[in-house]
């Protein structure tokens, strides 16, 4: 007994890409099938709920309701469906977002229909698929977020220290010892010690090494 087909759906308002889409997967991938085109995402939920389809190969800009905000209404109204973006923005926000709103893959244009077609069966055995492009930029973007909100903190933290921690900080940075900083400020050694694991701690770091990597990430410090 011949296995059942995937059910295909296409939303995309380029007319020359979608037919030519449609026509290669048609015909070289005997076990999926085209159900229709949708040109917006009004025309795809209309058609999702004549015909449910098992996936939806989702443009992202388009008139009257961009592919985003349409993968949100789908995966809330038939969550079941899944939903592949396809896109020639490799944009991280677009990405982020599709993800968010149910997308369970993200992949550029510029790849071929047989790639589309390994996609599909990909993601409807449960497999993410995102551009290696898109996925790149998601991460990088990403690390340059993460790193500027570690970046932020460490400032608000440093802004936060006491003037005698402030100056500790600026004679560590000065490269002095445990018995130089005591001396400077006319304190015992062990004091001077005392200040120094306390800025460790605040810092959340362990040895100077650690503390001058730490704060080469800003542009100044004053004691």
């Amino acid at each position: 007994m011949k296995a059942a087909r995937t059910q295909v759906l296409i939303v995309e308002d380029q007319k020359l890409f979608a037919e030519s889409l449609r026509y290669v997967l048609q015909y070289r991938a005997e076990d999926l099938e085209i159900m229709g085109i949708a040109r917006n995402g009004k025309e795809a939920l209309e058609m999702i709920r004549a015909r449910a389809p098992h996936i939806v190969l989702m443009d992202v800009r388009m008139p009257e309701m961009d592919g985003v905000q349409t993968t949100r209404v789908i995966h809330e109204m038939y969550p079941e469906v899944k939903i592949l973006m396809l896109s020639t923005f490799q944009d991280d926000d677009y990405v982020r977002q599709a993800l968010r709103y149910g997308a369970v893959g993200y992949l550029l244009k510029n790849i071929s229909p047989d790639e589309v077609a390994r996609a599909i069966r990909a993601v409807m055995a449960g497999i993410l698929q995102i551009s290696p492009a898109a996925a790149k930029s998601l991460m990088k973007n990403g690390a340059a977020a993460a790193a500027d909100t570690a970046d932020e903190e460490l400032a608000t933290v440093v802004a936060g220290l006491t003037r005698r921690e402030r100056e500790v900080l600026a004679l560590i940075t000065a490269a002095n010892e445990n018995q130089e900083i005591a001396r400077t400020l006319g304190v015992s050694e062990q004091t001077a010690k005392n200040y120094v694991h306390n800025l460790y701690s605040k810092l959340g770091v362990s040895n100077r090494t650690q503390l001058q990597k730490l704060l080469s990430r800003l542009d100044t410090l004053s004691p």
